[in-house]
């Protein structure tokens, strides 16, 4: 290599010489991320795979975001009408870009943010009604740190003492009825017990699922909340064609995944599924023993005879996994289970019983179109520039050395929000703060093999693809910073500072 002496005292770097293997690189290659594509956290081969598995709500089923705008509406009237709170709160309309999923709700504190791998609160993510908290009075609420500890934070699935994590794509009307009543008694001076807030504002979002409401909209209107019912229908014929089994687990009742499925596939959609079980009451279907199959026919009656084989072509309700796995022998790695819930689809799953899982997450599509954008890639680049810099500088205690350093920090912080809010400007992205990976993407990365942004991503690989992850260099292995290389030059600078102390 040839070394070439860089002009930063006490410093020089060796560049090794580049090889290019240029048959490597198509002509034309694009060095854009594609939205479609299948993302690996563990390697995994679909040739290894005999058994599909899929969730119903937001993995077979995708839909439009006009049904947030329903549930939150609906949610609204419940808690004036029935639980008798002011008739003010009509005027509050869903907000569509307003929250993300994988927040963190403090039942008690009334605050909705963002927080990372490492249990910090990301500053300027912190939300009270509509509005948000100052950075100094989040860390005083929280006894003088960012930081929030595990017992407090949540148990297995995301459900904490006082903080609870919004996992699910239906909690986005959750999350925003949630802000927008805080926000009418904060505005009003109105007092208020944060408990029953948030307890009333659950069962009012509940009742929407359970009266079976939601249901009755997308019946009504599949064009409209359906989408890309074509692509599920390709999926699933393609897996079936190859001679996979298929089968589906899912808390929605028959009847609704009846209608959905014959607008997506067609009115003998069951004839491609090996196994259709429906009110499974995930996530405790995999992990309570004590609920039998019950065989179920199409006008949703339920049979009593016990169930000692699970037959093709019959709908069953309830049940568990451990029963699932006697009866089918569909054991480990050969099976493969799509969810969108990372805790109550894909948790269990993964840790318990060594099935393969994949991830649906829609949001992916989007954040990948901003990370490709001109801006984004810049923003990033400069960042990563800046905080190299700022890292050497500190070496240098004069006057003028600590005001570029002050000048380069504040123009950093700048160009973080400045890339948090191309994602969202209350919360930035699903998937990091401004530099670590949120408290979202690290369950991502823990309990599923691959991600996608829709499972007609599948369409896009041969059926017995093996996805690799890329080896992603951690730390100490590959220095950003060329500084970080031991080129002889850097001993230790303070060692003269600390001789006279022996």
């Amino acid at each position: 290599g040839t070394v070439r002496t860089l002009n930063f005292p006490g410093y020089f770097f060796l560049t090794p010489p580049l090889y290019f293997i240029p048959d490597l690189l198509p002509p034309g290659v694009c060095s854009l991320l594609n939205p479609a594509a299948i993302y690996a956290n563990n390697e995994i081969s679909l040739g290894d795979v005999e058994i599909y598995g899929f969730d119903y709500d937001y993995t077979l089923a995708q839909y439009s975001n006009l049904l947030h705008s329903m549930i939150f509406n609906t949610a609204r009237d419940i808690l004036i009408e029935q639980f008798k709170y002011p008739e003010g709160l009509r005027k509050y309309e869903y907000i569509p870009g307003f929250a993300i999923r994988g927040l963190h709700y403090d039942v008690h504190k009334s605050l909705l943010m963002k927080i990372d791998a490492f249990h910090y609160v990301q500053l300027g993510t912190a939300y009270q009604g509509l509005k948000p908290v100052p950075d100094e009075e989040v860390i005083e609420m929280y006894g003088g740190t960012q930081h929030i500890p595990l017992y407090q934070m949540s148990d297995f699935y995301g459900k904490g003492p006082s903080i609870k994590q919004f996992m699910d794509i239906f909690s986005l009307p959750e999350m925003t009825l949630l802000s927008s009543v805080t926000d009418y008694f904060m505005t009003h001076n109105i007092e208020y017990d944060q408990v029953h807030l948030y307890k009333d504002i659950s069962d009012a979002i509940k009742d929407v699922h359970v009266k079976g409401m939601m249901y009755k909209w997308i019946e009504k209107d599949m064009e409209k909340y359906i989408l890309h019912g074509d692509e599920t229908y390709a999926v699933l014929n393609r897996l079936v064609n190859h001679n996979k089994k298929l089968f589906l687990i899912t808390n929605s009742p028959f009847s609704f995944v009846d209608k959905g499925m014959k607008h997506m596939v067609g009115k003998n959609w069951r004839d491609l599924f090996d196994m259709v079980i429906v009110q499974a009451d995930k996530p405790n279907f995999f992990t309570d023993r004590r609920k039998p199959f019950r065989k179920m026919d199409e006008k949703g009656s339920l049979h009593w005879d016990k169930i000692s084989k699970l037959e093709k072509g019959k709908i069953y309700k309830q049940g568990n996994l451990f029963d699932f796995l006697r009866l089918t022998g569909w054991r480990g790695s050969k099976v493969l289970y799509f969810g969108d819930h990372l805790y109550s689809d894909l948790a269990d799953l993964m840790l318990r019983h060594g099935w393969r899982t994949g991830a649906i997450v829609p949001e992916l599509e989007t954040e990948i179109r901003i990370i490709n954008t001109e801006q984004y890639m810049h923003s990033l680049t400069w960042q990563q520039a800046l905080t190299g810099l700022l890292e050497r500088m500190q070496m240098y205690q004069d006057a003028e050395s600590r005001q570029v350093l002050l000048e380069w920090m504040k123009e950093r912080q700048e160009i973080r929000s400045l890339s948090k809010n191309l994602f969202n400007p209350q919360f930035g992205s699903i998937f990091r703060t401004f530099h670590n990976p949120t408290y979202f993407s690290r369950r991502l990365i823990r309990f599923s093999d691959i991600y996608m942004a829709s499972i007609s991503c599948l369409l896009n690989y041969d059926v017995n693809f093996t996805f690799y992850p890329r080896r992603t260099p951690l730390q100490h292995e590959a220095p950003l910073w060329m500084d970080q290389l031991c080129t002889g030059c850097m001993k230790t600078p303070f060692l003269e500072e600390m001789v006279h102390i022996r």
